[in-house]
């Protein structure tokens, strides 16, 4: 693994593009030797820095769930990321633009945990049991790290290019519904733009929640109950700008709407 100083000089380079809203060469190309538990390393020590600055960890992002985001992004494997209370918006917010950078949106189900989840060994059927409700939500995606040619030790280093979150819509309880068969129709300024199914994310969307509990137990760490899960997006990322309202429709589990300044 690379040496805890050149851990600490890439967090202080993120934090720094994060102020600054701009973007650094990817660090594949800066330290080609850089691992997949380099870039968790990386990233559990921006959550440190956050934490210990005051801010509340609320939850986690899994990305790179369904083929369109791989195939988007030309990474093969999922990653994760943390959510802070932060950077949750409620349905119909007014969100600054710049705050972000090269910002895009998502569309996700988000899962509320009544129950702690903790690997190793967790199954769908665990997920499902620790579930308080599924509600629709929308990723917004800012990037800090230059995006051509990045590889999942560039995203996951990137906190999984989380820039904020959207909730909106019915919340249901976890049985209510087929999860799988959740849809949304994703519109820019009354454009539709693109549409989805839930079941795009690993066949289930339940199953982004097992493999991050999973995943997180090799890495000493859990999901306390109460936390907020975006179990990954079912439809490609969409660029917005300022000016933009975005609204996604899910039919009977209601609609998001967001617009950008």
């Amino acid at each position: 693994m690379l040496e805890q100083e050149r851990i600490t000089k890439i967090a202080d380079d993120l934090a720094a593009a994060e102020r600054d809203r701009t973007m650094i060469p990817r660090l594949t190309q800066q330290y080609p030797e850089m691992t997949v538990e380099d870039s968790y390393a990386v990233q559990n020590e921006w959550r440190r820095r956050s934490e210990e600055s005051g801010r509340r960890l609320v939850g986690r992002k899994i990305g790179l769930t369904s083929k369109v985001m791989q195939e988007a992004t030309g990474i093969s494997e999922p990653d994760y990321g943390a959510i802070f209370a932060d950077q949750v918006y409620e349905n119909g917010s007014v969100i600054k633009h710049d705050q972000y950078s090269n910002v895009r949106i998502e569309v996700e189900l988000a899962f509320v945990l009544k129950d702690e989840l903790k690997g190793p060994n967790v199954s769908i059927f665990d997920v499902l049991r620790a579930t308080e409700y599924v509600v629709p939500a929308l990723e917004i995606l800012s990037s800090r790290i230059e995006m051509e040619g990045r590889t999942i030790v560039d995203t996951i280093s990137d906190n999984a290019a989380l820039g904020a979150m959207v909730y909106g819509g019915n919340p249901v309880a976890p049985d209510a519904v087929d999860l799988r068969w959740v849809s949304a129709l994703l519109y820019r300024n009354e454009t539709i733009e693109d549409t989805g199914v839930a079941a795009a994310v690993l066949n289930h969307p339940a199953n982004g929640v097992v493999w991050l509990a999973n995943k997180l137990a090799a890495h000493n760490d859990s999901l306390p109950a109460g936390s907020i899960i975006l179990a990954g997006s079912f439809t490609k990322p969409m660029w917005v700008h300022p000016g933009d309202t975005v609204h996604a429709d899910y039919g009977d589990l209601g609609a998001i709407t967001c617009r950008f300044e």
